[in-house]
């Protein structure tokens, strides 16, 4: 008896070793893709047609074929797909550096077109494919769909992807598009994870007026909660920052501090059932507004570069899974006797997405423009085709709400479910490829003098992390005074006074960007005279002895 027990027990080990072995081979690989991933965009980084998502997702489908002839054709990954993978860790670092890293001025002074766009025009969409895919998929045979399926159908493919866009737009470039496309992608995200969300929640069987009004409330709750969970969340990094300023003894726990309260955020938001991309995105727009500055310059450079550096690894790692996934053979054993059908399904609802998208875009733009009385603040006919068509790409969200809704635990065994994953599937790659190709000569095409682009509703965000240019190459830490020197210059423009010269060379652009009587004036005032003195910020950073914003005075007054 004994001896039974104990083979049992080492054969047990014997396969749990095997199967962490399995496990380590497989992190390996991954790990050395990443790796392959960085060093291939990094080479292909001027090329006309590529980017790094696209490169990513061509790398991760070369790998599920070269892993589909290995396991005979039974297996194409590396990794099981989870929507917690994605939502609890993979997405938090992407929207936190978004927020981190945004020109605040130019996001706040679009704020309105922003939601315009991103949540009244992603209840366009999703009201167009939502009807459309119930009227039309109706009439086909793809297996038994429920009115839940088509409504989450429509919030699953509302959810944009403006990756490959963004990494063709520039930020000082054409800074008025560029907002409104980063914008509006992370308002779109967090609409329509709400809206799935509330799908779920919401009993479809008896649908009338309370329920529309019950939805509406609903979804303003989780957006004016969320971001002030965001704002409140950042606002409490800042003040035990500066109070407490660990700085002088170490700024790895400054470093630490601000990683886990922005991690903090995003989970307190999932906790209370809101929208931790909301939640987070604001948190890292407080963030670098306030906490940002009162930390140490090191502190400064390094959150700096390890948000981004989190943000890039983390979109390689989605891109290079969704490459892989797509070759998942279970899901498309269900499609293989008719695979007209699949395609069908496919080219309707990427027809529906584009008229759904175009229905919003360009009558919004063109009530915006009305209302608009700056010719430099409108939005041209061929910046509304560039918004247009950064729309239309759909990346890890749209996966990973498809899985949600069609699958459990990654696997299907109906029919019309796994048509929707295998449609899912083929429009995200199809729209990355083909569209992500062609997003560098459409913008090329369209808008031809970008680089000599300068809106002139643009006023540079000196005090942003954006703001701080190659501090690792600089090795010194005058640029950090500099700039402090310019923000001073910035702040006595707003507040009337004359007490120190604004800086020469762009001292005239200044005076002409200066907002009068905007609400952002009033904010200014407001923050300037409570919210930095309270919790810090540029210009009310704590003093101590010692530190390194003691050197940067110093060195400031030797100059003056």
């Amino acid at each position: 008896m004994l001896s039974q027990s104990s083979s049992l027990f080492y054969s047990k080990m014997d396969m749990l070793s095997t199967s962490d072995h399995a496990s380590v081979v497989s992190m390996n690989l991954f790990v050395a893709l990443l790796c392959g991933c960085i060093v291939i965009g990094h080479l292909l980084e001027e090329n006309r047609w590529m980017n790094e998502s696209i490169t990513a997702l061509l790398i991760g489908l070369c790998t599920g074929v070269v892993i589909l002839l290995i396991s005979g054709g039974k297996s194409s990954h590396l990794l099981v797909f989870s929507e917690d993978l994605f939502f609890i860790y993979l997405l938090p670092p992407i929207i936190f550096n978004a927020g981190f890293q945004v020109k605040k001025k130019q996001f706040f002074r679009n704020f309105i077109t922003i939601i315009m766009f991103g949540a009244i025009g992603t209840l366009g969409s999703f009201s167009v494919v939502s009807l459309g895919a119930m009227t039309i998929f109706k009439k086909m045979d793809i297996g038994s769909l429920e009115l839940g399926d088509y409504l989450a159908i429509g919030a699953i493919f509302a959810a944009t992807d403006s990756v490959c866009t963004l990494q063709v737009l520039n930020q000082d470039e054409t800074p008025l598009l560029y907002s409104l496309v980063f914008g509006e992608g992370v308002v779109n995200d967090a609409t329509s994870v709400v809206l799935f969300n509330a799908i779920q929640n919401f009993d479809l069987t008896n649908i009338d007026h309370r329920i529309a009004i019950q939805f509406s409330g609903n979804f303003l709750y989780l957006f004016f909660a969320s971001t002030m969970l965001g704002a409140m969340t950042g606002l409490l990094s800042a003040y035990v920052i500066k109070k407490l300023y660990f700085g002088r003894h170490s700024t790895d726990r400054e470093v630490a501090l601000m990683m886990l309260m922005a991690y903090l955020s995003y989970m307190l938001a999932e906790l209370f059932y809101l929208s931790g991309i909301l939640t987070v995105f604001f948190c890292g727009i407080v963030m670098s507004h306030y906490t940002w500055h009162n930390v140490t310059e090191s502190s400064r450079v390094t959150t700096k570069h390890a948000f981004a550096t989190l943000s890039f690894v983390a979109e390689i790692f989605l891109f290079l899974y969704v490459g892989m996934d797509a070759l998942d053979i279970e899901k498309w054993r269900f499609v293989s006797d008719s695979p007209g059908t699949s395609v069908a399904v496919s080219s309707i609802l990427l027809g529906l997405l584009m008229v759904g998208r175009a229905a919003f875009v360009f009558p919004l733009s063109l009530l915006i423009n009305f209302s608009k009385k700056s010719h430099s603040e409108k939005i041209t006919f061929n910046q509304q085709i560039v918004i247009w068509w950064a729309g239309l790409m759909r990346g890890a969200v749209s996966m990973a709400l498809a899985y949600n809704q069609f699958t459990r635990s990654g696997h299907t065994q109906l029919r019309g479910n796994a048509i929707m994953i295998t449609s899912t599937i083929t429009i995200v790659l199809f729209s990355t490829m083909v569209f992500g190709l062609l997003t560098k000569p459409l913008i090329l095409f369209l808008l031809p003098h970008s680089k000599h682009f300068n809106s002139a509703s643009t006023v540079s965000d000196l005090g942003s992390p954006k703001s701080l240019s190659l501090p690792l190459l600089d090795g010194g830490q005058d640029s950090e005074a500099d700039m402090d020197n310019q923000d001073e210059a910035v702040n006595n423009r707003y507040e009337g006074t004359h007490n120190r010269t604004i800086a020469r060379p762009g001292s005239l652009r200044m005076l002409l960007n200066a907002p009068t009587h905007t609400v952002h004036y009033y904010w200014r005032k407001f923050d300037d005279s409570f919210m930095r003195p309270v919790f810090g910020g540029r210009g009310f950073v704590p003093y101590v002895p010692g530190s390194p914003i003691e050197q940067n005075t110093d060195n400031l007054l030797d100059r003056t």
